[in-house]
């Protein structure tokens, strides 16, 4: 007699089943867009500096304002954050 129910060597647990269930849909998360934004920003700053010698946050906010320092600290915190990420993902595959 045939049943509803998967044979339970058959079930998936654990990161197997949330790989799933984000299947379709986005498994970045809010931060994780946010450290991209910054680490965008970051990279299009330094393309700026080293082509044609312009500051862009410098340019906008003033050199060495609050608001220029504030905006570096933040894109070297997003690129902290996305070491982090991306070893946790490394981690991740080496386990499956």
């Amino acid at each position: 007699m045939a049943t509803m129910n998967a044979p339970t060597m058959d079930r998936r647990t654990g990161p197997e089943r949330r790989s799933i269930m984000r299947e379709g849909r986005s498994a970045m998360s809010a931060f994780d867009y946010l450290a991209m934004a910054l680490l965008i920003i970051g990279g299009l700053n330094w393309a700026l500096v080293g082509l044609f010698e312009v500051d862009m946050v410098a340019t906008i906010f003033g050199p060495g304002s609050p608001v220029s320092r504030l905006i570096y600290v933040l894109v070297g915190l997003a690129a902290l954050y996305s070491i982090y990420t991306t070893a946790k993902m490394a981690g991740a595959k080496r386990h499956q």
